[in-house]
């Protein structure tokens, strides 16, 4: 009788780890937050131009400037989690702030309230975003990383689902007041920041005692692979401007002012569905190619709003929108993790939230001229151009992965 060859034993498949609990509950924070915030946002466009006679332009420019400051922010929150090594207290400050935000917009009358309570919530958001982003990947191994981004991501897209059907039901229980669905915004805000301070947790990582300081010039010395990434995520959010171009769209379309908030539902239904799978399939085959799909989406997307003048080609402009969404988020949070070492993950995201929002508030006050000069239709077109060309960047960033193999 022969003994088996211990080396000829099959060994026993890899079990992949679980998704962390800090994962999970930061998830759910953004849910809360994101219902609180659509809530607000989906009706804030129409306040603007039909309550306080706001142009398009403006309103491309007070949404631009309010990525901008909160990615500004984004980039001095990654320094100081770098710094510090500490991410769960910024991410505290951060969502508290814009829960504080909440209390302003029922009460603004004038633009410059508006602009203030948006300032305010989006520098919550910068604050928040980086350390957030900077405690998934501290807690999630690599082979689940695509996962965790993309779970976060769906639990945040069904807030996004959540908010416009409660203001939704607000605007019609109110007989479509929207300061009121501006006042109870403010509660899931501040369940969220009882969920982040119960069952967040800092992850416990030895210092050696000889570890070198943290210099600001450090946060500039970021490799080429995540300034490759950085720089196709610039290109995306050019071709992407904000989705206040998209709800004002809907009034072309033939929705009435109480049913605006619906098109945020059916885009958040459609990203919400495909983030979390999207990331777990980018852990198995890569995330080029799937960023790609994204583009093809949004190209779509952009052509077809752009000529859409009933519901249904409407409603199928914003599927497509949300696709697109579905399959780019979390994959660039998740690229950026990949390309960046630990000590300077903060800086990482924040290097990428400070670039792509300098980027975002020029492309929206592009958008809102273009749609001023030129109709609504053209800001869709010239975003589906820019798609196309940050596809063609893909593929060649593909090729050059491929040949260096």
């Amino acid at each position: 009788m022969t003994m088996p060859d211990p080396q000829q034993q099959p060994s026993p498949a890899r079990v992949r780890p679980a998704i962390p609990t800090t994962v999970w509950a930061l998830g759910f924070v953004s849910l809360l937050m994101d219902v609180s915030s659509e809530m607000i946002q989906t009706l804030l466009p129409l306040y603007l131009s039909a309550g306080l006679g706001v142009s398009v332009l403006a309103i491309g420019f007070i949404e631009g400037l309010s990525v901008a400051i909160a990615t500004a922010t984004k980039f001095f929150s990654g320094v100081l989690a770098d710094i510090s090594q500490r991410n769960k207290p910024l991410a505290v400050l951060g969502y508290g702030l814009g829960a504080l935000s909440r209390l302003i917009f029922p009460i603004a009358g004038t633009v410059d309230l508006v602009v203030m309570a948006k300032a305010m919530d989006r520098v919550g958001k910068g604050i928040r975003g980086t350390p957030r982003d900077a405690l998934i990947a501290a807690v999630s191994p690599p082979d689940i990383r695509g996962a965790s981004f993309g779970l976060r991501k769906s639990l945040d897209t069904v807030g996004g689902f959540l908010g416009p059907l409660v203001a939704i039901a607000v605007m019609m229980l109110m007989a479509g007041d929207i300061v009121a669905v501006f006042w109870i915004a403010a509660i899931p805000a501040a369940l969220a920041i009882v969920v982040l301070l119960v069952f967040v947790h800092e992850p416990k990582t030895a210092q050696p005692a000889n570890r070198p300081r943290f210099h600001l010039s450090q946060s500039l010395k970021l490799n080429r692979a995540v300034w490759a990434v950085i720089g196709i995520a610039a290109l995306i959010m050019l071709a992407r401007f904000s989705e206040a171009f998209v709800l004002l769209k809907s009034l072309d379309a033939g929705f009435t002012p109480t049913w605006v908030p619906l098109s945020m539902v059916i885009m958040h239904v459609a990203y919400g569905l495909t983030a979390y799978p999207v990331g777990r399939l980018s852990d198995r085959v890569g995330r080029d190619g799937l960023l790609i799909c994204s583009l093809v989406f949004l190209i779509v997307a952009h052509l077809t709003l752009a000529f859409a003048d009933n519901v249904a080609l409407y409603i199928a402009g914003t599927v497509l929108w949300g696709l697109h969404m579905g399959f780019s988020q979390g994959l660039l949070g998740a690229m950026i993790a990949d390309t960046t070492p630990n000590a300077l993950k903060g800086s990482a995201f924040g290097t990428f939230n400070l670039v792509t929002g300098v980027v975002v508030l020029a492309g929206n006050t592009a958008a809102g001229w273009f749609w001023e000069s030129y109709g609504s239709a053209m800001p869709f077109l010239i975003g589906a151009t820019i798609s196309a060309v940050a596809i063609v960047l893909l593929c060649i960033k593909m090729l050059r992965a491929a040949r260096s193999v």
